[in-house]
Order: structure tokens, then C-alpha cells, then sequence
């Protein structure tokens, strides 16, 4: 056999080469996405918007069991909007992660819910409908199912994509947990409601307060009252609500139940209107204490606030009426916009709108070792603190002399290791020595509990009790004498709240979660260009407007004097047809205009649109080319 038989042809060895590499890519992509590694990824974006983030790793990491999503997503209609259909591919990849993660334990089932389906049936029976779109109803939705537990997104919304992984993970860590969260109680003030006391000499019955009914809706709350002697450390929330007169050993038992780990949510208030309202005790005649404070936690937090002192503002003051319907202000009246919650992308005060704070307390951080402190919300630079009797009554006096200067805090998250505010141990049990004993004898020491924290823990302090409060917080209609019913927030002030109390009690990873960064950017070169095209053009378009107007105008009076009878008809008639002439000459002329401004604007989205599809592609076949020249020219050389 000749030398020549054996030589393949170069073109032949190159049509060799493009089959094999095929063949090799398709087999590495069966293999990857077998073994379920086809969406790791390197994220090089600035926000990283296609990370998981610590919370839903640990969440996904810790699955008691096997947690399914039916994802619900009407695939094959062409009717479903571009906006959705470009969300929905971020969402199965969303999805595509959260299974790679969850080592096994999260399966996601896909249905394409059809009129007179199976899944459409499905969709319904988890209470997901469908959004009507052109006369077509179209599902986007899914339903998280845990053993007979199930959290549902109705509309997967491509406006709440920022906050997707949020509703997600915290779905799927609802469900997870075999019973309802626990939400222990500790309230001076009577949020579930009295019994009638009338037969004693007291105040008529009184209902649960709206967020009390809330609280009952989706968790078990548990009344620890205001003395208990320890907190279980399974309660996975402890709300403490305007704890007026705590006691020590009461603060101390909430010192201990934070250094296991445990959340607290402290709503205290300097001068509660709603305690001031609330009836004493018929017993002994004592009316409510207004103000409520911890004040030995408080500091040991690195948190300080008056006691009884409220907050005014200059800039935040809300305009009330006086008793003759006189505008007055009413400086320790707060209405709190957007711009006083900093963390812009936390999930807690995202989309809230506005608070409206009654008499609040202004807290100062002052730091504590291994704590970080951060602001949810906080007044203006023109605050200070007032007298809250003057400030109750809309003194005039106090609204002339007002001179705030400084700012201060209004809802604070408390997160990390904490140290007990009791290192001696509870208070109240120290043993007494004997007769005779020297100071300086040593005994050994009994343990006493915890002085530093073993796990991390979380605490949220609220400066107010009233913003709560039924009439402050919710539209009312009175249905009874004494009942009302509730028509929704009227408000950003109960949001916050169940915000706090949803975050805290789904799970602890989720405490301090933010938004994702937004999938979508603006094109900023595209629209500076656009805005230039904009700019040259709108003078001209401007200038054609107004001699169309000026037509138009002379139209109309033409029209008004042929309907009087003017001698001059024919005359008339030819400046009508003469003036309706250049108005169809003036509207062609705009047309024009606005159709090669939207083609030049056009030309720069697909100019820029190829550099970007072609520029890394034509780089490596550049890079390529040099390659295979600097190969030749070493194989000649040889």
C-alpha cells in the first residue's frame, strides 16, 4: 500500500474533527445533566443575581423531608405576555438551583394546566386560578406541599421578582416544619380581649385586638403573662408588647431565652395612648401604666431610650385637628414616608409605603460586643424629645419652641452573640451569709445560667405600642355596641409588624433577608443614545406641532364662519380645503419624523445588540486564526 493511500485528506481530517466534537459535546451535556450539575454556574455579576443566598442554602440544607413543588406554568399558549414568558425562563432556572441544592429532598413537577385538564384540576384544588389575558385564562403559579402542609404563590409576578427567592424559601421552610410555629406572649396590655367585668363594677367585655386575630390565624401563640419563670427555648417568637412594670426576674428570663438562640420582637413605648384608654384593674383601682421599657436589657442591647420621653419631629409631624377643628401640629405624631426606612432592599419595609407612629419612643444605639445593630426605620435630622403630656394635647407653646436637631432611630434589628445583662445570675437569688461568715470566705458557686450566649440570636425593638393598635392601624366599621369589623390596614404600621413576626417565625435563615437584585438592567449607553435622537429631534417635532396646531386652529374658524352664513362661501371653502391640505401635509411630515427616529433608534439597539452577540465570538476566532498562523509557520519552520 501505497504512501499516498494512507495520507487522509486535510479536509477529510477536519470534517473528522467538527463530527467527533460534536458528538462529544452532546455526550457531556447527557452526562452533566444527569448528574444534576448543569446549573452550577460562576456568578460574575456586581449583585450577584444568580447566587442562592446563605438563608435558602441552609434552609434547603436542613429539609426534615421531602418537599414537592407543582409548578404551574401555561407553556404552550401563545397568548401568554413576553414580560411572562421572559420571567418564567428566571423561574425555572430559580427552580432548576433550589433542586441541585437540596441534595435530593425538593422535587419540582411541572403541569401545563389546559382547559378540562388533570392539571388544571390540580391548580385549582391548591388555589392557584387562572389570570385572564386576551379572554384566555392563563396559569402562572406554584404550590410548595411538605406531608399535609401547603404555601401557595398565586401569580408568580414579574414586578416581585426581587423578592421571588424570599416567598419561595420561605415557603418551602413553612411547610417543612410538621406544626404551626409558636409565638410566646408577654403584654401588659390586653390583646386577646377581656371578659365582662359589669357585675363586678368594671368595663364591659373588649374584643382581641386585629393583630392578635392575625396571630391566631397562622400560628399557635401561647400566653406566658407578664411573670414567668422561664421561657421554653422551642418557642420560636417571643412577643414582648408594652411591658410596662416588668419585673427582673421577668427580664431575666428573656435574657436567657435570647443567649439559646431564641428571637424576640419588643414592642415598648414611652406613653401608650391605647394603655391610657385601657380600663385598670377593678380590684384594686389601678389605672394601666402608660410607659414600658426594659430597662436592664435595653442598655446590655446596646440600645438606650427615655422612658418617658416621646419623640417629636419637624420635618415628619402629621397636621391634626384641635377640639375647635383647628389645623394643629402634631409634632410627636409621626407619618413616616419611604425615604425614613434606609434598608431599601430589605424584605421587612420593601413596598410598606408610609407608618404613622402615635407618641413613639426614639431609640439610640450605643453598640454592644459581638451585636450588629441595624436601622429598619428612623425619623428625620429634626427630632427631639419631648414632654409627651404637652406633646398629647397639641400644646401650642411646644409647637413654637421646637428646635429638632437630631435624628433618631424608630424600629431596630438586634443580630449576633449577646451577653447576658445578668452575669450574676437571676436576680433575686443571692443567698444571704451566715453569722460570722468572712466576706472574703470563698464557697463555691452554684451555676446560675447562661452569661454568654451559646447560639445567635435575634431581637427586634420597636419604639411604639399605639401604631398597633385597632383605630391607629386598620379601617374599622362598627358592626355592634362594642364589636367592629375589620376592613384592612389603613397604613404601612401593620404590615410592619406581621412582616417582623412572618420573617422571625418561619426561620431563623430568614431573618434579615433582602430582595434579590433585579435579573433585568437598563441598557444605560442605549438609552443615553435614545435620549440624544430624543433631544435633536424634539425640537423639530415641537416646531410641526405647533404649525399643525396653528392649522387646526384656523380650521375651527373657518368652520364657525361657513356655519354662520358668511356671504364669502366659495371663498371660504377653498381656504377649508386649502387648510385641510397642509394638515394632511403636517400629520404625514410628524409621521415621518417619528418613524426614522424610531429607526434610528432601532439602528443603535441591533448595532449594540451585535457587538454584544458577536464581539466574544469574533475575539476567540481572531485569537483562533493567530493561533493556526503562528502553528503553520512553526510547522514550515520544521
Amino acid at each position: 500500500m501505497s504512501t499516498a493511500a494512507k495520507t487522509v485528506h486535510p479536509m477529510a481530517r477536519a470534517v473528522f474533527a467538527i463530527i467527533a466534537l460534536l458528538i462529544i459535546v452532546v455526550a457531556l451535556n447527557i452526562i452533566v445533566s444527569k448528574l444534576g450539575i448543569g446549573h452550577k454556574n460562576a456568578d460574575f455579576t456586581v449583585d450577584k443575581v444568580h447566587t442562592l443566598s446563605d438563608g435558602t442554602k441552609a434552609i434547603l440544607s436542613d429539609l426534615p423531608a421531602p418537599v414537592e413543588i407543582r409548578y404551574y406554568a401555561t407553556r404552550s399558549s401563545k397568548y401568554m405576555p413576553e414580560a411572562i414568558k421572559l420571567h418564567m425562563r428566571r423561574v425555572d432556572d430559580l427552580l432548576a438551583q433550589y433542586k441541585n441544592l437540596s441534595k435530593g429532598k425538593l422535587r419540582v413537577k411541572e403541569l401545563d394546566p389546559q382547559p378540562d385538564t388533570d392539571a388544571e384540576d390540580s391548580a385549582n384544588l391548591d388555589g392557584i386560578s387562572g389570570q385572564q389575558f386576551d379572554d384566555q385564562n392563563l396559569y402562572f403559579g406554584l404550590a410548595i406541599s411538605c406531608l399535609d402542609r401547603t404555601a401557595t404563590i398565586p401569580m408568580l409576578d414579574p414586578r416581585q421578582e426581587t423578592l421571588l427567592e424570599y416567598q419561595l424559601s420561605r415557603g418551602i421552610s413553612e411547610v417543612s416544619r410538621p406544626k404551626k410555629p409558636v409565638i410566646g406572649l408577654m403584654s401588659a396590655l390586653p390583646l386577646a380581649g377581656t371578659q365582662s367585668m359589669q357585675m363586678m363594677g368594671g368595663p364591659p367585655a373588649s374584643p382581641a385586638w386585629f393583630i392578635y386575630d392575625e396571630l391566631k390565624q397562622n400560628y399557635e401563640v401561647r400566653d406566658l403573662t407578664m411573670t414567668p419563670e422561664k421561657i421554653d427555648p422551642s418557642i420560636d417568637v417571643l412577643l414582648v408588647f408594652h411591658p410596662a412594670g416588668i419585673t427582673p426576674a421577668a427580664e431575666y428570663a428573656i435574657d436567657q431565652y435570647v443567649l439559646q438562640g431564641g428571637t424576640v420582637v419588643a414592642c415598648i413605648d414611652p406613653f401608650s395612648v391605647q394603655a391610657r384608654m385601657s380600663p385598670g384593674n377593678p380590684m384594686t383601682g389601678e389605672g394601666q401604666e402608660v410607659s414600658s421599657t426594659l430597662p436592664t436589657l435595653l442598655g446590655s442591647w446596646g440600645l438606650t431610650m427615655e422612658a418617658h420621653k416621646v419623640l417629636g419631629d419637624g420635618k415628619y409631624k402629621t397636621q391634626l385637628q384641635g377640639a375647635r377643628g383647628e389645623a394643629k401640629d402634631g409634632l410627636a405624631v409621626l407619618t413616616v414616608p419611604e425615604e425614613a426606612m434606609p434598608q431599601k432592599d430589605d424584605v421587612i419595609t420593601r413596598g410598606l409605603g408610609g407608618l404613622v407612629l402615635y407618641l413613639p419612643g426614639g431609640l439610640t444605639k450605643t453598640g454592644s460586643a459581638g451585636v450588629t445593630a441595624t436601622t429598619l426605620v428612623k425619623s428625620s435630622g429634626s427630632g427631639d424629645m419631648l414632654d409627651p403630656e404637652l406633646a398629647a394635647n397639641l400644646d401650642e407653646k411646644l409647637a413654637r419652641s421646637f428646635q429638632g436637631q437630631r435624628g433618631y432611630d424608630l424600629v431596630v434589628r438586634l443580630k449576633g452573640t449577646f451577653k447576658s445583662a445578668f452575669p450574676k445570675g437571676k436576680p433575686g437569688t443571692e443567698e444571704p451569709k451566715a453569722d460570722g461568715e468572712k466576706k472574703d470566705e470563698k464557697k463555691e458557686d452554684k451555676p446560675t445560667g447562661l452569661v454568654d450566649g451559646i447560639k445567635e440570636g435575634n431581637v427586634f425593638v420597636i419604639a411604639d405600642v399605639d401604631a398597633f393598635a385597632d383605630r391607629f392601624a386598620f379601617n374599622m366599621i362598627q358592626v355592634s355596641r362594642t364589636r367592629f369589623q375589620n376592613m384592612g390596614p389603613k397604613n404601612g404600621n401593620a404590615p410592619l409588624f406581621m412582616n417582623i413576626v412572618d420573617q422571625a417565625a418561619s426561620s431563623s435563615h430568614l431573618i434579615g433577608a433582602r430582595s434579590r437584585a433585579a435579573m433585568a438592567r437598563p441598557f444605560t449607553r442605549i438609552n443615553e443614545m435614545q435620549e440624544e435622537f430624543n433631544k435633536n429631534f424634539g425640537k423639530a417635532v415641537a416646531e410641526k406641532q405647533g404649525e399643525l396646531d396653528k392649522v387646526n386652529k384656523d380650521i375651527q374658524t373657518l368652520d364657525e364662519e361657513r356655519r354662520k352664513g358668511s356671504a364669502n362661501a366659495k371663498e371660504l371653502d377653498t381656504k377649508v380645503k386649502e387648510a385641510r391640505a397642509k394638515q394632511r401635509q403636517y400629520n404625514k411630515e410628524l409621521r415621518e419624523m417619528e418613524k426614522n427616529l424610531q429607526t434610528d433608534k432601532d439602528k443603535i439597539t441591533a448595532s449594540l445588540t451585535m457587538e454584544n452577540v458577536l464581539g466574544m465570538p469574533g475575539v476567540v476566532l481572531v485569537l483562533g486564526g493567530i493561533m493556526l498562523l503562528a502553528r503553520r509557520r512553526a510547522t514550515r519552520a520544521r
